[in-house]
């Protein structure tokens, strides 16, 4: 039984393997065919980027950018399929252009003062030759299959035809121990193929990011960019925040004390002549002042939940889960020592995903995840409702994805029409104490 399963074990690792090589070898055509457009495209544009220097070409420009970034981002997308990931490099397109003559010209501009657009063009122009590694593959298999038929017996009609047989690794293709050798050798060759698209295409992809990620500088910038963004934001949302405490105090706790000291007024006044009519204002103020209590504690609860201070975002992710009228099931592995900012974003960003799966999905059953692992406090929550979910139209999901943003964390969600919606949320974040889980 060992054996069998041992053999069944490498039967699967094997088809798994080839069906890996198999992925590779399409994608290095792929590339090798990006390669042999890439002359094409390199030419074209830099033909329309000299008659722009000229006055001649602006009007084409950015569409044969548009697609030499194109073809670049799918080769960023190979590399990061080999596990060579390659940043987008980039800058921003400003959020609008005059529609003038002046906003033509910024469009122009703006493609041809980013450096990315001159590195595309030098990479078009080294891929031409670098691209055909990724014909290293096919070309294999190619010549593997090329062996097994000539050694199946092609090699009669071509040694009769002229006389001289069919030359085929190293070996003269004219007799039957020859062909024998041959198709030893295209086995050997088919056995060594699934090996040879991996570090054709990686030593691809390394060469992509070398010319086509982002420099020191770009990641620089875009780093500059970001915390500005970001902290504009946590600004914003400070104040939003600040808003809402004081209008909540002024039309909630603050009217009801107002209230509370003319009914206290009035119970003064006919204390002594209106005995009953004061102890009823009395039961009116005990009332006024338990509302107004728990109007208080409702206030600094949507401020910081006080089970999220006592007990960590553990229990009081729990808690969650146990007020929601949806079946909720939480699984945590979080630490102790998480900052507190940290772990009040991540309890509103799935308090709020609770909400939507309540009120939008027409879910039954939700599931959360929480851990930290590699100094990363990671969430999953998915529900089993009618999906459709979409952070660019939402504007709770584009306010959870703030929220995370300002502490460099990130939003993904995976939401197709039917369902299941899947939102996964990271946030960076080291510990501060050992781990002390409530779990």
């Amino acid at each position: 039984m060992r054996t069998a399963g041992t053999l069944t074990d490498a039967l699967g690792a094997w088809r798994a393997r080839v069906r890996r090589a198999g992925g590779d070898t399409a994608v290095g055509a792929a590339i090798a065919a990006g390669a042999m457009a890439a002359l094409a495209l390199f030419l074209v544009t830099a033909y329309f980027v000299t008659l722009f220097v000229i006055g001649i070409g602006a009007v084409a420009l950015p569409v044969v950018t548009k697609g030499v970034r194109r073809l670049c981002n799918l080769n960023r997308r190979a590399a990061g399929r080999v596990g060579v990931p390659v940043a987008v490099p980039y800058r921003p397109q400003p959020r609008e252009f005059e529609k003038d003559i002046v906003g033509w010209m910024r469009r122009r501009q703006w493609i041809l003062t980013d450096p990315a657009t001159w590195r595309d063009l030098l990479w078009l122009l080294l891929d031409t030759a670098v691209g055909t590694v990724g014909l290293l593959p096919a070309a294999v298999l190619c010549y593997a299959l090329e062996g097994f038929v000539v050694g199946a017996g092609l090699w009669r009609p071509l040694l009769d035809a002229n006389g001289t047989g069919w030359w085929y690794c190293f070996i003269t293709v004219d007799s039957r121990p020859s062909a024998l050798l041959a198709l030893a050798a295209a086995s050997g060759l088919l056995l060594a193929w699934p090996w040879t698209g991996r570090p054709a295409l990686k030593a691809h992809a390394y060469f992509t990011r070398f010319l086509l990620g982002p420099t020191e500088n770009t990641v620089l910038a875009s780093r500059v960019r970001h915390l500005a963004e970001t902290r504009t934001t946590a600004l914003d949302t400070q104040a939003a925040e600040l808003r809402r405490i004081e209008r909540d105090l002024h039309d909630g706790a603050q009217a009801r004390l107002v209230s509370l000291g003319f009914t206290l007024g009035a119970v003064e006044r006919n204390m002594d002549r209106k005995p009953e009519e004061a102890r009823r204002l009395l039961r009116e103020a005990r009332e006024s002042s338990v509302l107004a209590l728990r109007e208080l504690r409702d206030l600094v609860r949507g401020i910081h939940p006080p089970v999220l201070a006592e007990r960590g975002l553990a229990d009081a992710v729990r808690a969650l889960g146990i007020d929601s009228p949806l079946q909720v099931a939480v699984e945590t592995d979080v630490p102790g020592g998480l900052p507190a900012p940290v772990e009040s974003a991540m309890y509103f960003s799935v308090s709020e995903l609770l909400t939507n799966a309540l009120k939008h999905s027409g879910a039954d059953r939700v599931e959360i995840e929480l851990r930290h692992g590699q100094d990363v406090l990671y969430a999953r929550v998915a529900d089993d409702g009618r999906g459709g979910a979409d952070a660019g139209r939402g504007t709770g999901l584009h306010g959870i994805r703030r929220r995370l943003a300002a502490f460099d964390g990130t939003l993904d969600i995976s939401s197709p029409v039917g369902g299941p919606t899947v939102t996964k949320m990271e946030i960076p974040c080291a510990l501060s104490s050992p781990k002390t889980s409530s779990s």
